[in-house]
């Protein structure tokens, strides 16, 4: 009986082990891509792009608010200043959503009575069939762009996806702030 316990609790550590591995490996990593040839230590201004912009819309959405100020909290820590009139990067970030399935196929066994045509006989037999599972779940993208003014061109950009819980939604500036403190934690780029 000792030995079966210990067998039994390697295998649960092994399983445990394994799940862990899986969720984690279901989670989208941080995407960071940024021009090569840029020198991102002579950048020291930033404007949205919302703010300067000609055409700008008549009012600013609850999400483009926590963006700005999570997005402006991490530029500052950077040493980036705030300055519309003068910016050597504009800022864009855009948020996207996707409806998304996932289906996974689950091994389920039983025991049952039935025919065998192999052999011609009725019996009991035990066996294996597969489930097949459908998800659906909500993707959340947010990428944020950093343009440079004088090239007009995008010199860095930073992007994270994960799926859209009612919970993350609930609390929804906690999680986009979240979002963008995973993304700037790869800029500024390293040589």
């Amino acid at each position: 009986m000792n030995s079966f316990f210990s067998r039994s609790t390697g295998l649960f550590a092994a399983l445990i082990a394994t799940g862990g591995f899986l969720l984690t490996g279901c989670s989208s990593p941080v995407v960071s891509n940024a021009d090569p040839s840029v020198d991102f230590s002579a950048y020291q201004t930033y404007a949205f792009l919302s703010d300067v912009a000609d055409d700008k819309s008549q009012y600013e959405s609850i999400e483009r608010a926590y963006l700005k100020s999570a997005v402006g909290r991490e530029m500052n820590q950077r040493g980036f200043q705030k300055n519309n009139a003068d910016p050597d990067v504009v800022v864009n970030f855009a948020v996207q959503s996707q409806e998304k399935l996932q289906s996974r196929s689950v091994p389920t066994s039983g025991y049952g009575f039935g025919y065998d045509p192999f052999d011609d006989v009725y019996g009991p037999a035990w066996g294996t069939t597969y489930t097949t599972r459908v998800d659906q779940y909500t993707e959340g993208k947010l990428v944020i762009d950093l343009i440079d003014v004088d090239d007009r061109r995008v010199v860095w950009q930073g992007s994270t996806k994960g799926r859209l819980t009612d919970k993350a939604l609930q609390n929804y500036q906690a999680t986009l702030d979240a979002a963008v403190t995973e993304i700037f934690a790869q800029f500024p780029p390293t040589r």
